[in-house]
């Protein structure tokens, strides 16, 4: 994804455009502008990559129970979620560009965000206490973990800081 990649800012409608082999004209016979088509690239994850992610992880949202809570982190935390650039989660490489978008971008990261703990929220052990701030609390340490690895020149640095949330989180998650 040229946005994972590049940044808003960074990418123009000619580049997307040349992307899908379209001209300029055709962009807007499906977009306003490059902030609709930003918000619904970040919504399109959900469904697309981030189900074949979800899916190649083991991750069942639905019926997983606290093995799907152990995928999800594992995975999400995992070297090659971090060196998936183009493929990876909007929630990791888009933060500064959501913040500063548009309401309907903002929309966007928030319905990422809520799916996120949904999926820790219903599927934690049965007896897990505060379930929705333990959900909340999970995802926050996921993306987080993985915002500060990918900012981190250090290698060493930033999988230390990837791995510390990981484990963290499968302690703060009751898996360990």
């Amino acid at each position: 994804m040229l946005f994972n990649r590049n940044g808003f800012s960074e990418v123009s409608i000619d580049q997307i455009m040349a992307g899908v082999g379209l001209t300029r004209g055709g962009f807007y016979n499906h977009f306003r502008n490059k902030d609709e088509l930003f918000a619904e690239a970040v919504t399109s994850f959900l469904n697309g990559r981030g189900k074949t992610w979800r899916d190649d992880a083991g991750v069942d949202p639905e019926n997983g129970g606290p093995a799907t809570v152990q995928a999800m982190i594992d995975g999400y935390l995992s070297s090659e979620h971090l060196d998936d650039i183009e493929g990876q989660c909007p929630m990791i490489a888009l933060p500064s560009d959501v913040a500063r978008a548009t309401t309907e971008a903002r929309d966007a990261y928030k319905t990422l965000l809520r799916a996120m703990a949904w999926l820790f929220e219903h599927n934690l052990p049965p007896d897990a206490q505060e379930k929705r701030q333990t959900a909340l609390a999970l995802s926050a340490l996921c993306v987080g973990g993985m915002v500060l690895s990918r900012t981190i020149v250090d290698a060493s640095l930033a999988d230390e800081v990837r791995m510390a949330a990981h484990d963290y989180a499968i302690r703060f998650a009751g898996l360990d």
